[in-house]
């Protein structure tokens, strides 16, 4: 489809480089009819046409039909940016229901602001001019005032997302497109940083991250494994940010203690691959409290190139992205001028320098050199070399240098500024102190296209990709208790006690059951770290809860406990699976018997196993589960035995094992388990100092009657 379409352009448009804003109407026709038939695994390509309807649409002529009411001409049309800088979304005033659609009554609305605001400087300038304002007012602006630039709007999805928290989800890229996107890197340097959600890690990885985007394999623990590979002339890094990570602990110094086990489990979650691997590039980030946002800000402005956002739909890409991107730098260590002339003086005149009128207005006289790899291809620097000096020089007289191979393989347009019209990459928005960043919202699928913002005068870029599809649970939610399932600050979970024959239900959505039949003695303890509101009780009255009927009679449930799954969703109520608390915290949850103080008692000596593990819920957060059982656990079953005596039952003796525990959710899914974090002792209830919690003593009578005023009589009298 994606060759068809830019067979049809070619055959359409006379030159190979179609300028975005002289896009012909069949252009756009046959972009519009290839929309109904886009396949959706490569649905993130449809950038390309849906660009060229949205500026087809812009141009005005030939367009007077499609444009909305109000708006017929082109003089009445305000000029809108390429792609909105909130989404991403190329602009177009076509479809109200596609991301980047910008509605007449807020294009009339700027068109008046803009004509008000002209007309008042109109007035302002005359006023100078006839000097009532000359005591006043100077005429000339002070040397050091920079004004400030002009602000992009965003579109109606975006301004809908942030003013009201409603719009709809784009439809997800795949790994291919991600993968296509990454290859057409301008960049020899690239950095992906893949982003992990803290309330449901591990859950958010992407196994196959290296294998789906064909990236350079991890740096292993061999001493001599390479710490960089080179890719068909590229070089391709990866790092792992935990964001979000202020939800694990309260303090920063106990989020930083877990990091060698948060490098365990992701570990086990990259399973035999990642059994040898360093994972020295594992970073965890709170981008509300600040913590670790400035070593990655150095990080991504000391590497340069491009720096890939990529991850999974909701985990805090767009949140991330706003506290690491450089903001206000510019970098003045290299001299492109001179480099340039030296070049040109070596190669005998014949590399043209950069002039300050072959470029935009916007490009920085200081700025990095293309030929360093890495580094952005700005506009503008790409230059037709001098036909007359060429012309003189001979043919085999110098070689071509890696500038001439980059004006041929990029040809763009110097005034826009713009990539060709078959690349999956936007253009990168004009390089600012501090530019407009990526939106920020709960909504899955809010980013639709590559958000490109440079840095550091074309040092290098921040790249924010559109969210890979993830298994959501909010469609079996009510439209009005989703916002719950987002944990927006750390859960300080109570302590329950699940007894035999009792069940957690987490919102009535999700239900823990422990498998005690083999030992009815034992009983588990359960930390909800999740918004969903905890009810612990008998496992028929649970099932009755989350599926709506009694599992016996099968009428319908009449209780108070509320459930916030829909309808449909309680009778897709299914088995995740049987998970076992394999993990041993006996030395963790002992207290003070294998305290140093208390005689270095083993927990191997103990005479009972506290087993833990963590159950993963997709998105929403975890339950810490803890089990003491008996050292030697044992369990009796009886079996049907057949001898010559005849038929009967034998009691066998065997190991339990741990413990396990049964889940329910919608359709099966959404759970997962992890070895245990026991973030219970980290930041548990704050504990109340022993001095406090020491009660007063009773006060005396003469201490009491001094308080009212002195003994009285019966009349009043001291």
């Amino acid at each position: 489809m994606l060759a068809s379409l830019r067979a049809a352009r070619k055959a359409v448009s006379p030159s190979p480089r179609l300028h975005l804003r002289k896009c012909s109407r069949s252009v756009s026709a046959v972009a519009l009819a290839c929309r109904a038939t886009w396949p959706k695994s490569r649905g993130f390509s449809s950038f390309t046409y849906q660009r060229d309807e949205a500026l087809a649409a812009n141009d005005g002529v030939g367009y007077t039909a499609d444009l909305p009411p109000g708006l017929t001409k082109r003089a009445d049309t305000p000029k809108l940016p390429v792609v909105c800088p909130g989404c991403g979304a190329p602009s177009q005033t076509v479809d109200p229901d596609v991301a980047g659609f910008y509605g007449s009554k807020r294009a009339l609305k700027e068109t008046a602001k803009s004509a008000k605001e002209q007309e008042e400087d109109e007035v302002f300038s005359a006023a100078l001019q006839n000097g009532l304002l000359s005591e006043a007012v100077s005429k000339e602006p002070a040397p050091d005032h920079v004004p400030p630039p002009p602000a992009v709007p965003i579109c109606d999805r975006c301004h809908d997302l942030l003013y009201q928290s409603k719009g709809n989800s784009i439809i997800h890229p795949s790994m291919q497109s991600i993968q296509q996107i990454i290859e057409e890197s301008p960049h020899k340097q690239n950095h992906i940083y893949h982003v992990l959600d803290a309330a449901d890690f591990p859950l958010s990885l992407i196994p196959n991250l290296v294998s789906a985007l064909q990236l350079p394999r991890l740096r292993t623990q061999n001493r001599r494994s390479k710490s960089m590979h080179y890719v068909r002339g590229r070089v391709a890094e990866v790092s792992f940010i935990i964001t979000r990570s202020d939800l694990l602990a309260p303090k920063k110094e106990q989020v930083d203690s877990l990091v060698p086990y948060l490098r365990e489990v992701l570990r086990d979650a990259l399973g035999r691959s990642g059994r040898n691997l360093r994972l020295g590039n594992v970073r965890c980030v709170s981008a509300h409290r600040g913590w670790w946002t400035r070593t990655v800000k150095e990080e991504i402005w000391n590497s340069g190139g491009a720096g890939w956002v990529v991850g999974k739909v909701n985990v805090g890409k767009s949140a991330l992205f706003e506290v690491v991107f450089p903001k206000g730098r510019k970098d003045d260590s290299v001299n492109v001028r001179a480099i340039r002339e030296e070049e040109k003086r070596a190669l005998g005149g014949a590399m043209p320098s950069l002039q300050p009128d072959d470029g935009p207005d916007d490009v920085p006289a200081n700025v990095l050199d293309t030929n360093t790899p890495g580094f952005a291809n700005l506009p503008g620097e790409l230059h037709e070399p001098d036909s007359s000096a060429s012309a003189t020089q001979e043919p085999n007289s110098f070689q071509e240098t890696e500038l001439d191979i980059r004006e041929r393989e990029h040809e763009e347009d110097e005034s826009e500024g713009l990539l060709d019209d078959t690349s999956l990459l936007p253009p990168a928005q004009p390089e600012t102190a501090y530019p407009r960043m990526p939106l920020v919202s709960s909504l899955p699928g809010t980013t639709a296209s590559p958000i490109r913002i440079p840095f550091g005068g074309g040092k290098g870029e921040l790249i924010d990709l559109p969210g890979i599809h993830r298994s959501s649970l909010d469609v079996h939610v009510q439209p009005e208790h989703r916002v719950d399932l987002v944990m927006k600050s750390r859960v300080v979970p109570q302590q329950h006690t699940i007894k035999p024959g009792q069940s957690l239900l987490l919102g009535g959505l999700i239900r823990i059951t422990p498998q005690l039949e083999r030992d009815e003695n034992v009983v588990m303890l359960a930390y909800p770290f999740t918004p969903l509101k905890p009810h612990v009780t008998s496992s028929d009255k649970a099932v009755a809860i989350q599926t709506g009927s009694h599992p016996d009679t099968g009428e319908s449930y009449s209780g108070t406990v509320a459930t916030i799954a829909t309808t449909n969703a309680q009778a897709k109520m299914k088995e995740a699976g049987t998970f076992q608390l394999r993990w041993d915290v006996t030395k963790r949850r002992a207290g003070p018997l294998t305290d140093p103080a208390a005689g270095k008692q083993k927990a191997a000596n103990l005479p009972f196993i506290v087993y833990g593990a963590d159950i993963l819920i997709e998105g929403v957060g975890w339950v810490e589960l803890t089990c003491q059982v008996r050292a030697r656990r044992t369990a009796f079953v009886n079996e049907p035995v057949k001898d010559a005596f005849g038929e009967g039952t034998a009691r066998r003796e065997f190991d339990a094992g741990p413990p396990e525990v049964e889940v329910w959710s919608p359709n099966g899914g959404f759970v997962g388990i992890r070895r245990p974090m026991n973030a219970w002792l980290l930041g548990g209830p704050k504990k109340t100092p022993k001095h406090a919690r020491r009660g007063r003593p009773r006060q005396t009578i003469s201490m009491q009657r001094r308080k009212e005023g002195g003994a009285r009589n019966q009349n009043g009298d001291f």
